[in-house]
């Protein structure tokens, strides 16, 4: 049937998929993410990625899910609010967690925390709102990356993805060309207490000029 999509219903369909140990292709406005809510999923996901094991898990989750496990100052929490509340954009932020918060209990966090600092996507579109909600109600936290092999790119639509990656996939949410796609890149992630830029990806300028108007921060451009 034609008509919008019923996003709250995708959400709570690919919520419980992933609170069985399923994995889910879900989309984000900075492309689709490839999600696991176990250990078995995420070991598969990376597996199936190719991933190097320097690279890590982010975690899906909004306002709550941000307030509930970061430990920040009020610089940082300032500067997390100007970007995803002020000026509605989407943002990967790095920060130091609470580890012994019960939602980072579920599963094991190797190969989704780096020095006691947890990613946290925030601020990717409406469904991405929709699931975080359900993650944070239930208390049970989701991890992924991009649904991408490897050094392979983001992908904007799910009929650009590798057959591989849609193989894994449990349930696969397809909401079309996602919004940010101009950019040919996931999020920024910015580690939003030493403001370091750990990857220049979607609205990097948009980010870059909030910061150095409202805080004084000069980010690095782009290479």
């Amino acid at each position: 049937m034609l008509g919008r999509y019923d996003i709250e219903g995708d959400a709570e369909r690919a919520f419980a998929v992933l609170r069985q140990g399923g994995i889910a292709i879900l989309p984000m406005d900075v492309g689709y993410s490839l999600i696991g809510g176990s250990e078995a999923a995420l070991a598969r996901i990376f597996e199936t990625k190719g991933r190097s094991s320097d690279k890590l898990n982010a975690m899906v989750g909004d306002q709550g899910v941000h307030q509930a496990i970061h430990n920040i100052d009020q610089r940082a929490q300032d500067v997390v609010q100007a970007i995803t509340h002020d000026a509605d954009l989407p943002l990967g932020v790095i920060a130091p967690c609470d580890l012994s918060h019960p939602l980072l209990n579920v599963i094991s966090l190797e190969g989704s925390n780096k020095d006691g600092t947890i990613a946290l996507l925030m601020n990717a579109g409406s469904f991405h709102g929709a699931i975080s909600r359900l993650s944070l109600a239930a208390g049970h936290p989701l991890f992924g990356s991009s649904a991408n092999r490897s050094l392979q790119g983001t992908k904007f639509r799910i009929e650009d993805m590798e057959p591989e990656i849609t193989a894994i996939a449990d349930i696969i949410i397809d909401h079309g060309l996602r919004k940010y796609h101009p950019y040919k890149a996931s999020s920024t992630l910015l580690d939003v207490m030493t403001m370091e830029v750990v990857r220049h990806g979607a609205c990097f300028e948009l980010i870059a000029d909030i910061l150095q108007r409202r805080f004084d921060i000069t980010l690095p451009s782009r290479d």
